[in-house]
């Protein structure tokens, strides 16, 4: 039996390919899980919801802008219209400007973190209400960063926001573990992403000095992720809430 058979995913930020979301919802649908996938990029998102498809998957696509709490109402109606419920939450969606504190600009802050952070409460609230109304012991798997764990330059206000999701998510993981709902943080380290190819062209001087600092001296692939993602989306991971995921490539053992 698929490990996901039957279960209910919403996938956010899923349009990017090479991307997290992209690969985590292939892997999702792979093992059986109807995904619905989301993000600001309708055709995008559209695209990588007809590749699950053709693979035999099965998929919906819906326009997300994940700092819009009107967007995510109308997400989960259409999830709870559909499908009645929802098993799995991935707050994928993200953003990286990467600039030294003196270059940092009240909007760049400010993006980043209702990109990365609000977006994650606004996700993680509704799930928690739409499983508690169903029931449902859900998984939700919050993706932070490595920056949430460590100084990483040029990074102050990526690593504040993926830092709060850090946080935010241990404390919604003890209010929700008595109802069977799981929350846990996964932190990617240097993974080869469209979003790591801007912020190489953003800043390479930086990039270059961070990637240098990799133990295994490579990038990850997004699919390194999924798989981390599909263990904490599984019934294997009964058991775990409240946890982080570094996979990094030993970076932060440093």
């Amino acid at each position: 039996m698929a490990r996901l058979e039957g279960k209910i995913a919403l996938v956010t930020g899923g349009a990017s390919v090479p991307g997290l979301g992209s690969a985590t919802a292939h892997r999702f649908a792979q093992e059986g899980a109807k995904v619905w996938l989301t993000d600001r990029d309708a055709a995008g998102a559209e695209a990588v919801a007809q590749a699950i498809r053709d693979a035999g998957g099965q998929a919906v696509a819906l326009a997300h802008d994940v700092t819009s709490e009107a967007d995510w109402d109308a997400v989960f109606a259409a999830i709870e219209a559909a499908d009645g419920h929802l098993d799995i939450l991935v707050n994928n969606a993200g953003i990286a400007v990467l600039r030294p504190i003196g270059e940092m600009t009240t909007a760049d802050w400010l993006l980043q973190n209702n990109v990365n952070l609000n977006s994650v409460f606004f996700g993680t609230k509704r799930a928690v209400v739409s499983m508690r109304k169903t029931g449902t012991k859900g998984s939700i798997i919050n993706i932070s960063s490595t920056a949430g764990l460590v100084g990483v330059p040029a990074c102050s206000a990526y690593a504040a926001a993926k830092g709060g999701v850090r946080l935010f998510s241990k404390t919604v993981a003890i209010e929700t573990a008595r109802e069977g709902i799981r929350v846990n943080s996964v932190h990617p380290g240097m993974i080869l992403t469209n979003i790591q190819g801007v912020a190489q062209e953003d800043n390479a001087a930086n990039y270059d000095a961070v990637l240098g600092a990799v133990p295994m001296g490579f990038m990850g692939e997004p699919d390194d992720i999924a798989n981390v993602n599909l263990f904490l989306a599984s019934d294997e991971a009964k058991y775990v809430t409240g946890a982080e995921f570094v996979v990094d490539g030993g970076m932060t053992a440093v």
